[in-house]
Formats: structure tokens, sequence, C-alpha cells
């Protein structure tokens, strides 16, 4: 039994391919939309899926009682907690551990600021602008809506449309006409038409990568002249590392799995 923690795309993509291998895969999701998207791999008893989410100690029983041979990474870049609990349950129980890591998007754009973390990114859009668009999740919202530095801006969030990210959002005070509820990734126009509408003078993103959307969150920012906020991702060293699906069925193979 392999496990692949699956709560992206390329994870689900992932998924398939190791189905298609002829692996027994459990995949693990922590959002009841990501399960409805897995089920449609439920033509096959070798697809099991976990919608619990886990820390380190549930993770370590998890893996320990049911058969896992190797645990695949394929969490969201910035998903360092889960990467770090995953590492040290595989090392716990000497389970094969490997991080399927997208490629990061290259960056050319002059008027584009990476830093470190989500507080350094508010003071930064602060200092850019006035009239913030974020498109960096729902997860960390709170921290640029409770910010001393935008305390006097205009903030614009793409997020989910889910009704538990909505209210997530309106519970942080943030009106309808600030709330853009829409599933990406979007297009270099459709970005346009946005910032357009909603007067974006600053964007606020993430280095998720092509499948992600930032080459076109980018591209639609600097045509129209709008500086970008890049939080970049979390230091992290895996204890085995692949950027493509191949390496990760050559690592297996390795394994002798």
């Amino acid at each position: 039994m392999i496990f692949i923690a699956a709560g992206t795309r390329d994870g689900r993509e992932l998924v398939c391919r190791l189905l298609e291998a002829g692996y027994e895969v459990t995949a693990s999701v922590v959002s009841h939309y990501g399960k409805q998207l897995l089920e449609k791999y439920g033509h096959t008893d070798r697809l099991h899926i976990n919608s619990t989410a886990m820390d380190k100690r549930d993770l370590i029983e998890y893996l320990g009682t049911n058969d896992i041979k190797a645990f695949v990474d394929a969490t969201h870049p910035y998903a360092s907690n889960v990467s770090e609990n995953a590492m040290g349950a595989c090392r716990s129980l000497n389970i094969p551990y490997i991080r399927y890591e997208r490629e990061s998007t290259p960056i050319t754009y002059g008027k584009a600021y990476n830093v470190l973390n989500y507080e350094d990114a508010a003071k930064q859009a602060a200092e850019l602008g006035h009239h913030i668009f974020l498109t960096t999740g729902s997860r960390n919202l709170e921290k640029f809506v409770t910010s001393p530095y935008l305390i006097d801006a205009s903030i614009v969030v793409r997020v989910l449309p889910s009704s538990k990210v909505i209210s997530m959002c309106e519970s942080l005070g943030l009106s309808p006409g600030n709330i853009i509820a829409m599933q990406g990734p979007f297009s270099k126009e459709l970005n346009i038409e946005l910032y357009k509408k909603y007067n974006a003078d600053v964007l606020v993103t993430k280095n998720a990568g092509h499948i992600g959307g930032t080459d076109t969150k980018i591209s639609a920012a600097e045509a129209m002249g709008i500086p970008v906020v890049i939080i970049n991702r979390p230091m992290i060293t895996y204890d085995n590392e692949a950027h493509d699906f191949n390496s990760i069925l050559k690592f297996l193979h390795s394994r002798g799995l």
C-alpha cells in the first residue's frame, strides 16, 4: 500500500498515475471537496480515501496499522507542517518518504518583491499601495486582515467558493464586495479584468508554480504595471525529493515496490 498526501491537483494526478502502474493507494485529503475529486477514481478497489486530518501521532498510528510501504508527499508547496509531520512519522516507522515538489515559476518581473512570511508580505504591500489584491488562500487570511500595516487598506481576497471559506471571510469582517469566490487557475486575461474591476494596485501571492496559476497572475500584473509581493516557499530539507512523476515511480521501484 502506498500512502499519498494528495490535497492538490498534481497530487490527484499522481494518484491516478500510481493506480495505472498497478499500486494499491491510500490517498489522503482534508476537505470534502478533495474527497469528491478523488472519488472519480472509485471504480477501482485499489484506491482508499482518507479524509481525516492527521497530526504526527495520528500518522504514526495510521501508517503503522495499515501496512503502508511508502509515503508520497504531494501536499501544497506551502504546507510545511504537514511535510514535517510526515517525515517525522516515516522516520519513526522506517517507512520510505519522498516529496513531490512542483517547480516554482521563474520570476523576472522588475516590480516583484520577495518576502519570507505573511507578516512581511502585509508590511511590504502597505508600502506599495492601498488596494490590496490577495491570492494567498484562506488559511492565513487573518494575518492580513488584522495586520496593523493594513488597517487603512482596502483588501480584496480571492478564495475557493466553499461555504466554509466564505463564512470564515465574513467572520473576519470582509464584506461580499471584498470577496471573490472562484476556483482557479485563471488566465492572464481574466486576471487583468479582475485587477481592473477591484482597482488593484498591489498583488500579494505565493509561488505555487504553473499549476497554481502563478505565471498568469504575475504576467497580468506586469501587463498593468502592478507591483507583486511574493511570499517565498518554506525552506525545508526533504528526506527525498522529486519533481516529476517518473522519478516518484523510480523511487518506489528502487525500494522494491
